[in-house]
């Protein structure tokens, strides 16, 4: 029982710190309608955290940036079903490509398409096409990934990689 306690507290740790991160590269690095850092940062966390804290962290990022930066609700809802998918799919497979897989559908689609209702509802987007978000939520999310991708594989050259996923699975 202490173990598990432990274990979770380094998680919700490293959930802070990553959703920090995000928070801060989001705020000074962006591109009109893309977010590529928060992908960046559910892909990291995905592999090192899993599906559920990843999409808290995901959760927490578009909180922050919709409470502190005036962003609207396509902060939350274009995140955290890539984020919750890549850490279903790296669980599973344990392999980094099913993590961008699932960051790059869950997101660039997905989450693309259930935007559009709720962007109609609150914000009053006139009637377009239900894809009006795919051609920006694919690309930042496949570039955010590939930041990912060239991180872990420099942790993992360096050994840090599984330093730290030991550090937060004992």
């Amino acid at each position: 029982m202490i173990k598990e306690k432990q274990i979770n507290l380094k998680k919700q740790i490293f959930t802070a710190l990553l959703a920090c991160m995000g928070y801060v590269l989001n705020t000074f690095v962006w591109f009109p309608r893309m977010a590529p850092f928060q992908h960046f940062i559910n892909v990291l966390a995905s592999v090192f955290l899993g599906p559920f804290w990843s999409f808290v962290c995901a959760l927490l990022i578009g909180l922050l940036r919709m409470m502190l930066n005036g962003s609207s609700i396509l902060a939350v809802i274009g995140a955290v079903v890539g984020a919750f998918l890549s850490g279903i799919l790296y669980k599973k497979f344990q392999k980094l490509y099913w993590a961008v897989i699932g960051e790059v559908v869950g997101t660039g689609i997905i989450s693309a398409i259930i935007s559009y209702p709720f962007m109609r509802i609150f914000y009053g987007l006139p009637k377009t096409s239900v894809f009006t978000y795919v051609p920006f939520f694919v690309p930042a999310s496949f570039m955010g990934s590939m930041l990912a991708v060239l991180l872990l594989k420099t942790l993992e050259k360096t050994g840090t990689f599984n330093k730290l996923k030991s550090m937060l699975d004992n």
